[in-house]
């Protein structure tokens, strides 16, 4: 696909300013609302500062929620996937479905490529550049005035004793080699699969030095020029990865898959239509469960253009039925033995075998992790199931749950947005079509949570005395009868 022309900067400024104008026309300025809690610096810590943390604090703003911080680990720019991880070199959906403007249509992507490239180019735009999104959210978080503190990291969440009735958490962070701690009242967690306990590396692998391999979530293919990679997994990471080795100039790639063929069709497809999206946490447990459990049954869908990306190359080929058997180091490289028998050697290995579910497994959530209700805690597992099982048990706003009804009433005030969410919800959580549902729905119930929490100050609020500048006298005792005994008594 052919790059666009330098942006338009000046129409991309004006843009801002109708978006900023456009909030105060329809009223969401931004007021705060909620009264101020002795001994808590915040009303909400957002964590994970890609497009689902952005759209978080850009929504909790419009809702009248001051004292929102916004963190992320990584230096400025890099936060998200869109710099790092992601290897596609167009999304996976077609012109992009609403996303982080919440409704907005001045912050849409439609209307920033419409700016930056002109009405026709987005017109004539089949599919988006990967990086082309990656600098719509940059300029989101501009346009948007959410700020972010950078370089910022989660280590540690611990409930404040004693603050339950207001809520109160106390989190640990480090930046720039020093350790400090924040208060908060509620916490929400766009930490994708880093919330979740990460990548996860079969068991097959795990004892080779950790030289020999990586997971296709952090490796550096031009690092890997020349070389022969064998890639375990057929999904569509393991595609985008083989196509960024190959076009990185990798001496050959070999991509290993469990089944007979590739999965040839989206075990979700019938998923995708707004009624589910937005009330399939409504389902009963069983009803949810049984969905998921179809779902992860069925191998991963590739989409063509990964694996059109990948087959374009000579020097790459799949192999079916080919499971792995042992690997073990062998001269410079590894050699991989199938569960055919036969035998396969290669420089590198690399993993496109998936992500954990498990928040327990959230270094930070390490004081209370056993307290996490998981889905095994609430269905009967197959043992087939049993890592689709060890996601997090969500309430209906993304709220963690307790094992035991009272032992971590505080598990209420943390909103889990990262990856595993998607067991509770069924679609993945923090990716664009999922903004629009997800985000509305935790902002409501923040706010609704902290509303409550405050009862006794709004109630106060609420039935003082009623005063009397809002209609000064002045303006209507000229008309009022010089008889009238309620004059008189004034």
């Amino acid at each position: 696909m052919t790059t666009p022309a330098t942006p338009d900067i000046n129409a991309l400024a004006r843009l801002a300013a109708q978006a900023q104008a456009d909030l105060s026309r329809i009223g969401e300025t931004g007021t705060d609302w909620v009264p101020e809690a002795e001994g808590i610096e915040h009303n909400v810590v957002v964590v994970g500062a890609g497009q689902s943390g952005l759209a978080a604090a850009f929504g909790l703003r419009r809702a009248g929620i001051g004292r929102v911080s916004l963190v992320d680990a990584a230096p400025a720019g890099q936060e998200g996937i869109w710099r790092g991880p992601a290897r596609m070199t167009i999304l996976r959906t077609p012109k992009v479905p609403p996303g982080p403007e919440l409704g907005l249509p001045s912050l849409s992507f439609q209307a920033w490529y419409e700016a930056a490239y002109g009405v026709e180019a987005y017109a004539a735009l089949p599919t988006v550049p990967r990086e082309i999104w990656a600098d719509y959210v940059a300029w989101f978080r501009s346009a948007s005035a959410v700020e972010v503190r950078d370089g910022v990291t989660l280590t540690r969440v611990e409930p404040q004793e004693g603050r339950r009735e207001e809520g109160g958490l106390r989190l640990h962070f480090t930046a720039e080699g020093k350790t400090f701690t924040e208060t908060t009242r509620k916490l929400v967690l766009a930490t994708g699969i880093a919330g979740s306990g990460g990548p996860f590396i079969p068991d097959v692998v795990a004892d080779l030095p950790g030289k020999l391999f990586a997971h296709t979530h952090a490796f550096d293919p031009k690092a890997l020029a020349g070389r022969r990679v064998a890639i375990l997994g057929s999904a569509a990471s393991a595609f985008d990865a083989a196509g960024a080795l190959l076009e990185a100039g990798a001496g050959a790639v070999d991509l290993f898959s469990r089944g007979a063929d590739l999965a040839r069709g989206s075990a979700m497809k019938p998923f995708g239509f707004f009624g589910a999206w937005e009330h399939f946490h409504a389902l009963p447990d069983a009803d949810r469960w049984a969905v998921m459990a179809h779902f992860r049954r069925r191998a991963s869908f590739p989409p063509p253009a990964a694996v059109k990306r990948a087959v374009a190359h000579a020097n790459f080929r799949i192999h079916l039925d080919a499971g792995w058997r042992a690997v073990e180091p062998h001269g410079d490289g590894v050699r991989i033995t199938l569960n055919s028998g036969a035998v396969f050697d290669a420089d590198f290995i690399l993993l496109g075998t998936g992500y954990q579910a498990d928040a327990r497994l959230y270094p930070p959530f390490a004081d209370f992790a056993p307290a996490i209700a998981r889905w095994s805690d609430k269905v009967a597992v197959e043992p087939e199931d049993a890592a689709l099982a060890s996601a997090p048990y969500l309430g209906p706003a993304f709220e963690l749950v307790e094992t035991e009804k009272g032992a971590a009433p505080f598990l209420a005030d943390i909103h889990f947005l990262a990856f595993s969410a998607m067991t509770s919800t069924g679609r993945p959580v923090g990716d664009i079509a999922s903004l629009r549902h997800n985000i509305p729905r935790a902002v409501a119930a923040i706010g609704r949570d902290l509303f409550v929490a405050d009862r006794a100050k709004h109630l106060a609020r609420f039935l003082a005395p009623v005063g009397t500048d809002d209609l000064p006298h002045d303006l209507y005792a000229g008309a009022i009868d010089a008889g009238d005994t309620l004059a008189a008594a004034e």
